[in-house]
C-alpha cells in the first residue's frame, strides 16, 4: 500500500493521537498559517490572513499545480506542496486553513489535530454523520488546547451581535418558525457553478488520488475535478454551500440542537447539464421545542435574493444585508421597530480565530456548533436522496 493511501486511511479512521499544539503561543507571537486548498475560497482567506497583524501565510498545499503556482505568485514568502502531509509535518506552522471540497474537510481536520495544529475549516465541518462524530470526538480530546473554527462567517458579524440582543430581550415571545431562502440566477447558457476544464487539468498536473480522498474510486475525470460541486461524491449541493451558512447563524443565536427530523424535496429543474445535485429545493427541519426551520432555494430566478425571518408571537426578526426587529402589534401594541447597527469589522471571522489561538477563548463557531449544523445538513441531503423524512435518534446519535 502506498504511503498516500496509508495517510488517507489513517485520517479517515480518526487516529488524532497528538492533539497538542506544536508550540505554545503568547499573546504577541506571530501566527504562521498553512493553507490546504488554494482555489477561489482558499485564496480569499489567504488574502484576508495577509492583512491580519502578526500573521504570516507560510505554506500552501493543493493537488493542482496551477493553483499552487498562482498562490505562490501572490505569496512569495510561502512554500508550496502537492502533498498536504508535508505541510502538516512542518513544526513551524501553528495553524491550518482547510478550504478543500467538503468531502475532504473531515479527513484534513483529523490529520491537522493529530499534527497539533489549530484549524480554520470551511463549511461544513464534516461530510457525513460518522465523520462528524469522529471529528467531534477528536476535538473533545484536545480539551480546548487546539482551536477549531468552522467557516460560518456570519457567526462573527455585527448582525450576530444584534440578533443576540433581540433574542435575549425577550421581545420575540415564543418562536415557532424560522423562514429562510436563497435564490440566484445566471445568464442563459451559463449554468450556476459550472466551471471550465483547462488544458492542464491532466493526471500530470492534478494528484487525482489525493483529490478523491475517501470518495469512491474512479478513473481520472477532469470535468468531475473542475465541477466537484455538481456531484454527490464530493458535494452536499446547495444545502452544504448556502443553507449551512444561514442555518448556522440561527443555530448559534438560538442555541438550536440537532433537529429531530429533516425533510427535503426538489429536483434538477433548471440546469439539466449532467449534475447530480438539485438546483431547486425545499427543506424543513423539525426541532423538539415546537420550532420549524424552513429553507427554499433555486437557481432560476434571483428576485427574492437571500434572507431569513424569525417569527415569534410578540415580534419578528428580519435579516438580509441588515437586521431589524419588528413588534407584533397584536401582542405588543406599543412596541417599536429596532434597526440593528453593530458594524462588522473587516476579516471578523478569521480574526476571531486568530484571537482565540492567542487567548485560549472559544471561537465564535466552534466545532460543537459546526457539528450540529453539519449533521442537520446531512439529514436534509439524505432525505432528498432517500425520498423520505430522516429522523435523528438523539440517545444513540444516529439517523433513523
Amino acid at each position: 500500500m502506498s504511503s498516500r493511501r496509508k495517510f488517507i486511511r489513517s485520517v479517515a479512521g480518526g487516529l488524532a493521537g497528538g492533539l497538542t499544539p506544536s508550540k505554545v503561543l503568547g499573546a504577541n507571537d506571530r501566527i504562521r498559517l498553512g493553507f490546504i486548498g488554494v482555489g477561489e475560497r482558499g485564496m480569499e482567506l489567504a488574502r484576508e490572513a495577509a492583512l491580519c497583524s502578526n500573521t504570516e501565510v507560510s505554506a500552501v498545499a493543493d493537488v493542482y499545480s496551477r493553483r499552487r503556482e498562482m498562490a505562490l505568485e501572490l505569496l512569495p514568502q510561502a512554500r508550496g506542496f502537492e502533498d498536504a502531509r508535508r505541510l502538516l509535518d512542518d513544526a513551524h506552522i501553528d495553524a491550518v486553513v482547510i478550504a478543500t471540497p467538503p468531502h475532504l474537510h473531515g479527513q484534513y481536520v483529523l490529520a491537522a489535530l493529530d499534527a497539533g495544529k489549530h484549524i480554520y475549516v470551511e463549511r461544513t465541518l464534516a461530510f457525513d454523520i460518522d465523520e462528524a462524530q469522529r471529528v467531534r470526538r477528536a476535538c473533545q480530546q484536545s480539551a480546548g488546547k487546539l482551536m477549531v473554527q468552522v467557516g460560518h462567517q456570519a457567526c462573527s458579524s455585527g448582525l450576530m451581535t444584534d440578533a443576540l440582543k433581540f433574542v435575549q430581550s425577550g421581545k420575540l415571545g415564543k418562536i415557532t418558525m424560522i423562514e429562510a431562502h436563497m435564490f440566484r440566477n445566471t445568464p442563459h447558457g451559463k449554468p450556476q457553478w459550472a466551471r471550465p476544464v483547462y488544458p492542464d487539468m491532466t493526471p500530470e498536473h492534478i494528484c487525482w488520488e489525493a483529490f478523491l480522498g475517501s470518495a469512491p474510486k474512479r478513473e481520472f475525470d477532469a470535468y468531475r475535478y473542475a465541477n466537484w460541486r455538481l456531484f454527490w461524491d464530493y458535494s452536499g449541493g446547495n444545502v452544504f454551500e448556502n443553507m449551512s451558512q444561514q442555518a448556522a447563524f440561527w443555530f448559534r443565536a438560538l442555541n438550536l440542537p440537532v433537529p429531530l427530523a429533516a425533510t427535503m424535496r426538489g429536483g434538477i429543474l433548471r440546469w439539466k447539464d449532467g449534475r447530480e445535485v438539485p438546483d431547486s429545493m425545499s427543506v424543513v427541519l423539525e426541532f423538539s421545542d415546537d420550532l420549524l426551520f424552513s429553507w427554499i432555494s433555486g437557481f432560476g430566478n434571483n428576485q427574492l435574493g437571500v434572507g431569513e425571518s424569525v417569527l415569534g408571537t410578540d415580534g419578528t426578526i428580519l435579516k438580509s444585508q441588515q437586521i431589524r426587529f419588528l413588534p407584533q402589534k397584536v401582542n405588543q401594541p406599543k412596541g417599536e421597530e429596532i434597526l440593528g447597527d453593530t458594524p462588522t469589522p473587516p476579516r471578523a471571522h478569521l480574526q476571531n480565530f486568530l484571537d482565540a489561538i492567542r487567548s485560549g477563548h472559544k471561537p465564535n463557531c466552534c466545532f460543537e456548533l459546526g457539528y450540529r449544523v453539519s449533521v442537520a445538513c446531512r439529514m436534509a441531503v439524505e432525505s432528498y436522496r432517500q425520498q423520505r423524512t430522516i429522523r435523528w435518534d438523539a440517545s444513540r446519535e444516529e439517523l433513523i
